[in-house]
């Protein structure tokens, strides 16, 4: 009959024939596998949300909720983790393809010959441990990332007090040559603090360890707060933050994470300045109206602009953009992390030589 399964790999039967399930049972059973049946869709339903199963054998003819409807609601739902469908169909079931389409594996047609469903069922059982495998040997990558990223801060935090000690004096007098150097890498130093912070960040989303706290929050007064911040990196590129769109307003509130909405402006606000080599930088917030329920936050610079081929995906991660200061291509992802966790919107339009417009919407209130 084949090679035996070399541990107990767990298959649920759904099939509403009582004969047909007692058949493939023993069949699989026979072949050391652990089954669990279920007589009808609901029931298969709720023996997936109670244990993980490495393949799901589904009867396509069930009354009530048939086999294609199982397999679009397994697919459906995020909360399932991947598991392969073997579909059973009878010989003159014409909509083998839509089961496929809906994110079914692979079929069998009755009536079932022993080689062939042992045949299948392995090949389907190979492909459900190689994802598996997959995805825990990604899990470690991000697991090691994120230890790493944690532990990098701690050499790169005590090197920026101790320069901050050097530049202040406290340590004696330096010499202009010293001073600068001293500078120089205080700066560099900084910007990789920020890097290495950033990665963290990300991870902490990508693993699904990121906790958010929502309240009321201002957004008028945070997007002023963020302006006056990073006014002395404008001054120092003598760029103007423009904020007379927020005077206007006296309120303009969401339910959000605070912390994590100043790291979004923060980043945004810093972006726009740092690309834009003259002109100024203009910080706009519109209330929601009557028919939308979203805040929309509009940040515009007056830059060199981003090309077309770039705007696309600018927003997913590891993808710098092709101007000399891009950095690691983290920051705008990260940024898109934090809008959907709020469940906004993020979105940019640009064209060279004219500068960018990056608009944020974000719903008044959270489901």
């Amino acid at each position: 009959m084949g090679v035996q399964s070399s541990y107990s790999d767990k298959i649920l039967v759904v099939d509403d024939s009582p004969d047909n399930v007692f058949l493939i049972k023993t069949i699989l059973e026979e072949e050391n596998y652990s089954v669990t049946t279920a007589e009808n869709g609901p029931t298969a339903l709720a023996r997936i949300t109670e244990s993980n199963f490495d393949l799901i054998l589904l009867d396509v003819m069930m009354p009530g909720m048939d086999g294609y409807e199982v397999t679009k609601r397994i697919r459906e739902n995020e909360d399932i983790l991947f598991v392969p469908i073997l579909l059973i169909t009878a010989h003159d079931s014409p909509n083998v393809a839509h089961g496929l389409d809906l994110g079914a594996d692979d079929f069998i047609r009755k009536p079932v010959t022993v080689d062939e469903l042992l045949a299948r069922v392995r090949s389907l059982v190979r492909l459900k441990h190689s994802i598996d495998e997959r995805d825990e040997i990604d899990r470690q990558r991000q697991d090691f990332v994120s230890r790493l990223t944690h532990d990098l801060r701690t050499p790169l935090v005590a090197a920026e007090r101790m320069m901050t000690l050097f530049l202040d004096g406290a340590l004696g007098e330096l010499s202009p040559p010293m001073a600068e150097a001293i500078t120089i890498m205080a700066r560099s130093n900084s910007n990789l603090l920020s890097m290495v912070n950033t990665l963290l960040e990300v991870y902490r989303f990508e693993a699904g360890r990121k906790s958010l706290t929502f309240q009321p929050v201002d957004l008028a007064k945070l997007l002023a707060e963020v302006g006056d911040e990073l006014t002395p990196l404008a001054e120092a590129k003598k760029i103007v933050i423009n904020t007379d769109k927020l005077v206007e307003l006296d309120t303009c509130v969401v339910n959000g994470d605070r912390l994590e909405l100043h790291r979004l402006l923060t980043n945004l606000v810093g972006n726009a300045i740092k690309f834009t080599d003259n002109g100024s930088v203009t910080l706009g917030l519109t209330p929601p109206s009557i028919a939308d329920d979203y805040v929309t936050i509009e940040i515009a610079d007056t830059g060199q602009g981003i090309p077309s081929e770039e705007q696309a995906t600018l927003f997913e991660r590891f993808r710098p953009g092709s101007h000399k200061g891009s950095g690691s291509g983290l920051g705008l992802y990260l940024s898109r992390r934090i809008v959907e966790a709020h469940q906004g919107t993020i979105q940019v339009s640009s064209e060279l030589g004219k500068g960018s417009v990056f608009t944020v919407n974000l719903p008044v209130k959270q489901d």
